[in-house]
């Protein structure tokens, strides 16, 4: 039996994300659901279901993303999260922060080592 890409989506999201990726999915619920669903069905659904790269790596690629953007700081987390749950080392989550400042400035590089220590603070790993 075929999964809908929203199951798929699902399945995904948990193992991925976790509880966060539910919050974030509850979050939507009373503003707008459809986002809820299409945040399901295509990121998790479609593209973290395909078989090019394991999750490990698209994890590595969304926190560079997201570190060089700058400006998404709760999405940042929810990845940060996200990397360690699939099996980055904090080191490499560390290297891969620290290689945005070269093309995306230390600003940018600055904000995701915090928001990094943030996640690890809350994991209980540092004080």
């Amino acid at each position: 039996m075929h999964n809908s890409r929203y199951d798929i989506g699902r399945k995904q999201l948990a193992k991925i994300d976790g509880d966060a990726g539910e919050k974030v999915i509850d979050s939507l619920k009373d503003i707008c659901p459809d986002l809820a669903k299409y945040t399901i069905e295509y990121p998790f659904g479609d593209i973290y279901a395909r078989p090019g790269l394991d999750l490990k790596s698209r994890e590595i690629a969304t926190v560079a993303a997201l570190t060089a953007l700058g400006n998404c700081q709760p999405q940042l987390k929810v990845h940060l999260n996200a990397a360690l749950n699939v099996g980055c080392s904090e080191t490499q989550i560390k290297e891969v922060i620290l290689q945005m400042s070269v093309y995306a400035g230390f600003p940018a590089a600055l904000n995701g080592m915090f928001a990094f220590r943030d996640v690890l603070q809350e994991r209980s790993k540092i004080d």
